[in-house]
C-alpha cells in the first residue's frame, strides 16, 4: 500500500488536530493537498489551513467525501453530535477517534454496528514526527483499514494496543506526563542557571540528555535502574543528587501525579 498517496480528514483541528498535521507534514508523510479540515471557526480554520497549505472544509461530510482515513478530533462532548450529523458520509471510512474518553462501545451507542473507528489518544510530540500513539484494541477497523492507519500514524508515533480498561491509563502516561517533562526541563534549567549556566545554555543541553537517555534505554533495552546505577560511583556526585532527590519525594511525586489524574478521570 502507498501510504504517501492517502488523504487525510481532520473533523475539529484543535491543538492536537493540528499538531498531528504538523507531524505528517515535517515528515512528508502525505502532502498538504492531500490534508483536509473542518472547524467550527471557519476564519481560524482558513487561517490554520492557509498557513500549512491545506485544505479548509465547510463541514464535517464535506471532510469525510475527500479523505480516506478520518481524524475525530472536536471535544468529546461535541462527538456524538457530529458523527451523528455527518454518518452517511462517514460509513465505510476508517475513523481514527483522539477525543478523550471516547471508546469503542461510546462510538457504538452513537452510531451502532457497521462503522469503522478506533479510539486512541495522542501526544503532542507527533508534531515533530516523535509522539506515541495509545490505541484501544478492540476497534473495528478493517485489516486493510489497520494496515493504513499504522502505515500513516504510524511514521510520526510509536503506536501501543490497550485494553478498553487500560486505555485511559496508558493514555495518562503518554498523553498527560510531556507536562511533566516540561516541567522537569524548567526546574533543572533554574536550577543550572542559578549555579551561573545561561538560560539559553540550559535549554539546548537538558531536553538533549532527556532525549538521548530515552533513546539510549530503548535501543540498549536496559533497564533504567540499570542505566542509573552505573552512572552513581561510590561517594561520586550523581548519587549525591539522587540521594537529594529522593529526601524531597521526587519518586512519589510522580507516582502521586498519576493516581490525581486517574482520580480526577473516575470522576468525570
Amino acid at each position: 500500500m502507498d501510504f504517501s498517496k492517502a488523504k487525510v480528514g481532520f473533523i475539529g483541528f484543535g491543538s492536537m488536530a493540528s499538531a498531528i498535521c504538523d507531524g505528517l507534514l515535517i515528515k512528508d508523510v502525505v502532502a498538504p493537498s492531500a490534508i483536509y479540515a473542518c472547524a467550527r471557526n471557519m476564519d481560524k480554520l482558513r487561517a490554520a489551513c492557509e498557513k500549512r497549505g491545506i485544505n479548509a472544509c465547510a463541514n464535517a461530510g464535506e471532510v469525510a467525501s475527500a479523505s480516506d482515513i478520518i481524524v475525530i478530533a472536536v471535544l468529546p462532548q461535541q462527538v456524538e453530535g457530529v458523527v451523528k450529523a455527518a454518518a452517511d458520509a462517514l460509513k465505510g471510512k476508517p475513523l481514527f477517534s483522539i477525543a478523550a474518553g471516547i471508546d469503542y462501545e461510546r462510538y457504538v451507542s452513537y452510531l451502532g454496528e457497521g462503522f469503522n473507528h478506533i479510539s486512541t489518544v495522542p501526544n503532542t510530540p507527533v508534531a515533530v514526527g516523535e509522539g506515541i500513539i495509545v490505541a484501544e484494541a478492540t476497534h473495528s477497523l478493517t485489516p486493510e483499514q489497520l494496515e493504513l492507519f499504522e502505515g500513516v500514524f504510524g511514521q510520526i508515533a510509536k503506536i501501543e494496543y490497550f485494553s478498553s480498561e487500560l486505555l485511559s491509563l496508558g493514555g495518562t502516561g503518554a498523553g498527560c506526563a510531556p507536562a511533566f517533562v516540561d516541567v522537569f526541563i524548567e526546574a533543572m534549567a533554574d536550577g543550572l542557571v542559578k549555579n551561573g549556566m545561561s538560560r539559553a545554555q540550559a535549554y539546548k543541553i537538558v531536553p538533549q540528555m532527556i532525549s538521548g537517555t530515552a533513546k539510549y534505554m530503548m535501543e540498549s533495552g536496559k533497564h533504567p535502574g540499570e542505566l542509573k546505577d552505573a552512572i552513581c560511583t561510590p561517594g561520586g556526585t550523581t548519587i549525591v543528587g539522587i540521594s537529594a532527590l529522593e529526601e524531597t519525594g521526587f519518586r512519589y511525586s510522580l507516582i502521586h501525579a498519576i493516581d490525581k489524574i486517574m482520580e480526577k478521570k473516575h470522576s468525570m
